[in-house]
């Protein structure tokens, strides 16, 4: 912003005195010396010369006057193409601190809307890559609730209709009355599109937004006055998308990046570092108790050594599926390696305990997958409940395997 503030002060687009002075001496003497070589000196010549002198200041003047207009509105053009790439920087910055990709779209829908002057209302489309269908994911201005009732593809929109399927540039509707008549959606689908706002749409500017040379959405900026978008603005508009596309990949980098770093790419559980993370925000609620488990699979050496490693794989997943089923938000569920998971939650204790054999008994009635856990209550100290409810799930463990090994040794009765 600074460096903005300062070309503005620097005045580059004014002539110095000096240039004036040589601008406009020079000529008029050439004039008057040759206009005086030409003819004599008689009052007539003089009048001639005086009406040339007299035209050219005109002519210089206007001359001057276009140039400042012309220099105005390439200041103002900069301003915008500053202002757009200000907003977009500012997404871009914060891009990781935007919890999903709702949220990013809506801030960037709204910076769009503020940065083209005639827009008052807008909306992000996305485009289904798989069958073209759309959904309306942010507005600015509109009822996404009405929006929403609308079903529609890629081939009814106006964007498709105009580029003959390229969607490859920008395109401006000053009439919506007027294409939405040549629409094939129905006439209650029309009347949404038009009436979502307070009052009706009558201008639109329509740009696709593609990722990786993918259509991924098109952004709509609207306007209640007919003809409120001009050719300058389509320009505008269309170098927005180019930013708005840098910041959509960037923030999906943002994305995978975070997703890497904080989840275990095959079960999308919360690694140990996100999950000591999250720990920080967590909040003890006494009435209920907070509980934490310790899950340890039984018998992943037995799968992989009898069925192979993508069997294991496979149980792993599964084991991971059921503690999403029976714990979402604001439950935090981890996969620490290997087979051991960590779960913690709300209580009563009886009810998590309980929770935590239905799924130890439906996975091994589903999937043949046991495991042996341990419960502590946490209470704020991670370490020591953690220790404690390991030590429980070894006991368990081994608890286990000393049955199985009194079941191998004890002779069978015969009758």
């Amino acid at each position: 912003m600074k460096q903005q503030d300062n070309l503005k002060t620097k005045k580059i687009d004014r002539l110095d005195l000096r240039y004036h002075v040589l601008l406009l001496l020079l000529p008029l003497l050439l004039i008057i010396f040759s206009f005086q070589l030409l003819t004599s000196f008689s009052s007539s010549s003089y009048l001639a010369t005086i009406l040339m002198c007299m035209i050219y200041l005109v002519g210089y003047s206007l001359c001057y006057y276009l140039h400042q207009g012309r220099l105005t509105r390439l200041w103002q053009h900069l301003e915008h193409v500053i202002n757009i790439n200000d907003a977009t920087y500012e997404l871009v910055r914060l891009s990781n601190q935007y919890q999903d990709q709702h949220a990013f779209l809506n801030a960037l829908l709204q910076k769009a809307v503020s940065s083209i002057n005639g827009a008052e209302m807008g909306s992000i489309i996305l485009v289904d890559p798989k069958t073209n269908e759309l959904k309306f994911d942010a507005v600015v201005g509109l009822d996404i609730n009405k929006l929403s009732k609308v079903r529609f593809s890629l081939e009814e929109t106006f964007e498709y209709r105009l580029t003959n399927g390229k969607c490859d540039r920008v395109v401006v509707i000053n009439d919506m009355n007027d294409i939405n008549k040549k629409s094939s959606l129905s006439s209650d689908e029309q009347d949404i599109l038009l009436n979502a706002s307070d009052n009706p749409i009558r201008s639109t500017l329509s740009t696709p937004i593609h990722i990786d040379g993918k259509l991924y959405a098109m952004l709509n900026l609207d306007s209640t006055r007919f003809g409120a978008f001009s050719h300058y603005d389509s320009n505008l508009v269309s170098i927005l998308t180019q930013e708005a596309c840098n910041a959509i990949t960037l923030f999906k980098k943002n994305q995978e990046i975070h997703k890497l770093a904080n989840f275990d790419p095959h079960t999308q559980l919360c690694n140990r570092q996100h999950f000591e993370q999250l720990l920080t925000s967590w909040k003890v609620k006494p009435h209920l108790g907070s509980f934490m488990a310790i899950i340890d699979m039984d018998n992943l050496k037995e799968i992989n050594d009898n069925l192979g490693h993508q069997a294991g794989d496979t149980a792993i997943k599964a084991l991971a599926e059921g503690l999403k089923k029976y714990w979402s938000d604001p439950s935090l569920t981890g996969r620490f390696g290997g087979d051991e998971f960590v779960l913690l939650a709300y209580g009563p204790q009886q009810k998590f305990k309980l929770e935590v054999e239905q799924l130890q008994n439906q996975l091994i009635l589903d999937d043949g997958i046991q495991f042996s856990y341990g419960v502590a209550e946490y209470c704020g100290d991670w370490q020591n409940t953690f220790k404690q409810a390991d030590t429980e799930m070894y006991l368990q463990k081994r608890a286990k395997k000393s049955t199985a090994r009194r079941v191998r040794h004890t002779p069978h009765l015969v009758s």
